[in-house]
């Protein structure tokens, strides 16, 4: 029978495919390295993309089934569920319900029905009561997870079978979600199968119904096409035999019998306790290869909510089932196809391959904000020898000052803000203006001896999202002095520190004298003659920088905490009398739109240009924190940064860079079948309706001589008691001075609810 024609609203446009292939094209090479793989044939594991690359466009449309193949490995497989419409043509779809990812319900508002599906019933709109002139012409896809991008709903038609076909994938997977739904209905969904395959291409067809797959593969004869069997949630039962899929796991070779492989959630081979921490792995993988059964895993995302193990970065979760050296699956079932790429081409065999040295001819600085602070409490023992196993350069120290003149690591002079003392100290909280706004309870007015009896508190900034930080060690570690952080630092193998020395003028006014305490402790600790590490002094204050200027092997660094869109000549050549090196937020370099990245900024050239070296942070795992262009990946970001030829980044998360620059496709002039390429700020705006994105926001500040210069740190005298508490005053530094008009890089959208998925759909 001959399909529909395809109406306006799921038309290609002509110069699409090459467009996107444009967008994060992929490099012929003459030969890769061989690797050893423990899938059953000893090739690489597949990269499946369920419904194209439905991380960032609506489940099955054509745009994300294009970009799929665009920026994918070349041997990606395009994975179809297919549904019949009413006169029995076929269509990708995800979903029994249509309602659930398309527009349906507004085009057809009186056709939704509810039937029994496995038993159960179901309310919804279905293709068996629509022709496919009706599903064509009228109804559109939507995205129906609401952590993705949804400026494309409504824009995108359904795709059929036949279109997906006409992309000349390289393999095509045919899921059958439903087949007895539809044979109930008349519906024939084997016939339709057995007479296509060949036509269409198909190389593999899955079912979580036995009976089924038992059909079909007589009627496919001795054709090629490989049979999966898809296992569900253990508990459910399967259609055909009525036992739960958990029971059928437990004789694979009644499998065997009528599949060439298997199906599985990726928690049956790893699988996770109530607190998401992965337990032992099964044997499931061996144990089925072990009969000649292919083994595929699905409900892969980035922005699902996985294991604490996987510290948000999807690359260590794909690592995880294909780079054992035990076991690997044969293939993954992925929302977001080019992550599992670059997981099999670029990152598996590289556990034991070693960090090139940072240079300009190698890689960017990986320096440290507060350690390993993504698995650890900041500043504690255990996040800074995390950060030291991790791969880290640069271990940073944010100096705070006790009442007693104790300098010691922590983010904020705050103790509320990772510490326990809102439960121990709130008698001595505090309003302090010159600090921040709203009280807290300030380390400047606790002595020494009772800031040691706090417990580190971990609270990642997504917490209230639900995107915690490993809770198992939430109050682990000890905070740590100065004095101990040097002596950590000299006794391990890194490139050196960085001391971060804040709010001096305020703290003079309190009779503590910052400047003078991390002196004495970098020279206590012959860091004023170290050759082996580099120091590097961080301020937004010139006034700091400029006292340092002392110790003439320091690298002093101007931290520019706002964004700016340019730096005037005036400005650089004003930072280049007092500081080397300058650290800038990511909104300083690139511009972003809502969520998308709208375009770079010129800001670390004209930095360069004046022998500044620039560091670009703060970079977080978590996929809230990642504009749409960086595809929900914190990898893309980081080849982003060091593609601009950033001197060094600056991570909470230090494992996910060093992982990423151990690898081949870190160096760039490889010539390599496929690499992580960095992003392309515009290329996700040009396919989108201009009027559904929100209001563009104004430019960030130019940075003037003004933003940057700072009066002479005042004397150190002793205030009145409770002055702090009353004052009014505000902060005078120049990283504090530069206009807030802009967010800089804001990376999600005002009022964006996210919906934290545990599973594909």
């Amino acid at each position: 029978m001959q399909h529909a024609p395809r109406n306006q609203m799921g038309v290609i446009y002509p110069l699409m495919f090459l467009f996107l292939l444009l967008l994060h094209g992929t490099s012929a090479a003459l030969k890769d390295p061989v690797q050893k793989w423990q899938t059953l044939s000893g090739a690489p594991p597949l990269v499946i993309a369920r419904g194209g690359y439905s991380g960032l466009f609506p489940d099955s449309s054509q745009f994300g089934y294009q970009f799929a193949l665009s920026n994918s490995l070349p041997e990606v497989v395009l994975f179809c569920d297919l549904q019949l419409s009413s006169d029995n043509v076929g269509f990708c779809k995800t979903g029994l319900a249509l309602d659930d990812s398309t527009l349906i319900a507004k085009v057809f508002p009186k056709n939704d029905k509810t039937y029994k599906v496995n038993g159960d019933g179901l309310h919804g709109w279905f293709s068996v009561d629509f022709t496919s002139n009706q599903l064509m012409d009228n109804v559109t896809l939507i995205q129906n997870v609401l952590s993705r991008p949804s400026i494309f709903d409504g824009t995108m038609g359904i795709s059929l079978i036949d279109d997906v076909v006409e992309l000349h994938p390289p393999q095509l997977w045919i899921n059958i979600q439903y087949g007895q739904f539809f044979l109930d209905h008349k519906l024939n969904i084997e016939e339709y199968i057995s007479s296509k395959a060949k036509e269409f291409g198909v190389n593999y067809v899955s079912s979580p119904e036995v009976g089924f797959l038992k059909s079909l593969s007589g009627k496919l004869g001795k054709s090629n096409v490989k049979l999966v069997f898809r296992f569900l949630d253990q508990q459910l039962i399967e259609p055909s035999t009525k036992q739960p899929y958990g029971t059928i796991l437990k004789d694979l070779k009644s499998v065997k019998a009528f599949a060439s492989g298997i199906l599985v959630p990726k928690t049956y081979i790893w699988p996770v306790n109530k607190d998401q921490y992965l337990q032992p792995a099964t044997t499931l993988v061996k144990d089925a290869h072990g009969l000649d059964l292919e083994v595929y895993a699905f409900k892969f995302g980035n922005d699902f909510i996985s294991s604490y193990n996987y510290s948000y970065d999807p690359s260590a979760e794909y690592l995880q089932f294909i780079d054992s050296s035990d076991f690997s699956v044969d293939g993954v079932l992925t929302d977001f196809p080019s992550t599992a790429s670059a997981a099999i081409a670029c990152l598996a065999h590289t556990k034991d391959s070693s960090l090139p040295p940072p240079g300009n001819d190698t890689r960017p600085l990986i320096i440290t904000h507060n350690g390993a602070c993504g698995l650890f409490p900041g500043c504690t023992d255990l996040a800074y020898q995390q950060a030291v196993e991790d791969g880290a350069d640069i271990i940073d120290c944010s100096v705070q000052m006790s009442k007693d003149a104790v300098p010691f690591c922590l983010d904020s002079p705050d103790l509320t803000k990772g510490t326990t003392a809102a439960t121990v100290f709130s008698t001595k909280a505090a309003t302090v203006n010159e600090i921040q706004n709203g009280s807290g309870i300030f380390a400047f007015d606790l002595l020494s001896s009772e800031i040691q009896t706090l417990k580190p508190d971990l609270v990642g900034p997504y917490n209230q999202e639900g995107l915690k930080r490993n809770p198992a060690a939430k109050n682990s570690g000890k905070l740590m002095t100065l004095v101990d952080f040097l002596a950590f630092s000299k006794s391990n193998n890194i490139s050196g520190v960085l001391v971060d020395v804040r709010n001096a003028p305020y703290l003079a006014t309190r009779g503590i004298d910052i400047v003078d305490a991390v002196s004495s402790a970098l020279i206590n600790a012959s860091y004023d003659k170290e050759t082996r590490q580099q120091v590097l002094i961080a301020s937004d204050d010139s006034a700091v920088l400029r006292a340092f200027k002392k110790f003439p092997a320091f690298k002093r660094v101007l931290q520019i905490g706002n964004a700016i869109s340019d730096v005037s000549k005036a400005s650089v050549e004003e930072m280049a009398k007092f500081a080397s090196a300058v650290s800038i937020t990511r909104g300083s370099v690139v511009q972003a739109q809502g969520s998308f990245l709208l375009r770079f900024t010129d800001v670390i050239d004209k930095m360069h240009a004046a022998n500044l070296s620039v560091y670009v942070g703060l970079l977080r795992n978590e996929f809230m924190n990642l504009g749409f262009d960086f595809w929900a990946n914190p990898m893309v970001e980081i080849v982003t940064y060091s593609s601009l030829m950033a001197d060094g980044i600056v991570t909470e998360f230090p494992a996910t860079a060093a992982e990423y620059f151990r690898s081949p496709c870190s160096d760039f002039s490889k010539n390599l079948t496929y690499t992580i390429m960095p992003a392309k700020p515009g290329s996700l705006l040009k396919l989108t309706d201009p009027s559904a994105l929100p209001p563009a926001q104004g430019p960030a500040p130019v940075l003037k001589p003004a933003d940057v210069v700072d009066p002479p740190l005042p004397p150190v005298t002793i205030s009145t008691p409770g002055a702090s508490a009353s004052s009014n005053g505000s902060s005078t530094t120049s990283g504090a001075r530069v206009s807030t008009a802009s967010s800089g890089l804001c990376l999600l959208a005002i009022g964006l609810s996210v919906l934290l998925v545990t599973s594909s759909k």
